[in-house]
């Protein structure tokens, strides 16, 4: 079961029960609660939710809960179909997309937290800065040094367009980073499954012209190579990628390079 980061120095203490004000299907959800600029150490909040009068997905419970019960609960959401990625968190001891889990899938109480081993900004929040800037540092754009057909796309062939399947659809909910024991303990050099996939998928575009500079940035102990294919990643990718496959790929390619 995965585990979040904590705070130093702090402990979980018992938090608020809130009741459901209605009586039918009532499920109990323990949520955790912190916000760093209360001092206080973090919480879990017991919330019931009657699920006759609640939607099928854990977000319609959370909610739920942030409109009738608590409106300081903080989390993230945006599209509500599994497409943007925002309201990735831990669910009983799993990475996914609370959009997409449906409270039916579990039994009893059903626990959620932060993603795991990120700083918590507030409640199911966590900080995505670090995430992101290593994202930022693959150049994730076409890169190119022949000029642009005039008045024309760069085209692809569909066999070359086909490479890209399963690898463009990621959308950077960080499921797999944050479920991968390697970049618990090297977050700081280890770019991670979600950002190694992304770089893998231009290293597959056939239109993008920097492999060699994109390789040599990836060539270090850590930034590649702490990947052990433990294939957590591909176990929780809400959108069933294989981020475990594109490393091997980089690693093949940075072997043929030498060979």
């Amino acid at each position: 079961m995965a585990e979040f980061a904590l705070p130093k120095n702090s402990r979980i203490k018992k938090g608020v029960v809130h009741k459901s004000p209605t009586q039918g299907r009532i499920r109990q959800f323990k949520v955790y609660r912190y916000d760093p600029d209360s001092g206080e150490n973090p919480r879990y909040d017991v919330f019931e939710v009657d699920l006759d009068a609640c939607g099928p997905m854990v977000l319609d419970a959370l909610l739920k809960m942030k409109a009738e019960q608590d409106s300081t609960l903080t989390f993230r959401r945006s599209c509500r179909e599994g497409i943007c990625g925002s309201c990735s968190m831990n669910i009983n001891g799993r990475n996914g997309l609370a959009c997409t889990t449906a409270i039916e899938d579990s039994k009893g109480e059903i626990r959620i937290t932060p993603l795991p081993h990120m700083d918590v900004v507030k409640d199911l929040v966590p900080d995505f800065t670090h995430f992101y800037a290593q994202y930022a540092a693959i150049k994730p754009w076409l890169q190119t040094v022949t000029p642009a057909p005039s008045g024309k796309e760069r085209l692809q062939s569909p066999e070359d367009r086909a490479k890209l399947d399963g690898l463009y659809e990621c959308i950077l909910c960080a499921c797999c980073s944050t479920s991968c024991p390697s970049y618990w303990w090297n977050s700081d050099k280890f770019l991670g499954p979600a950002i190694l996939l992304q770089a893998y998928r231009w290293l597959a575009d056939s239109r993008d012209e920097m492999t060699g500079e994109r390789l040599d940035d990836l060539e270090d102990p850590f930034r590649l190579y702490r990947c052990h294919t433990i294939m957590n990643c591909a176990n929780v990718c809400p959108k069933g990628l294989n981020p475990a496959k594109a490393i091997a790929e980089i690693k093949k390619l940075e072997m043929e390079r030498v060979l």
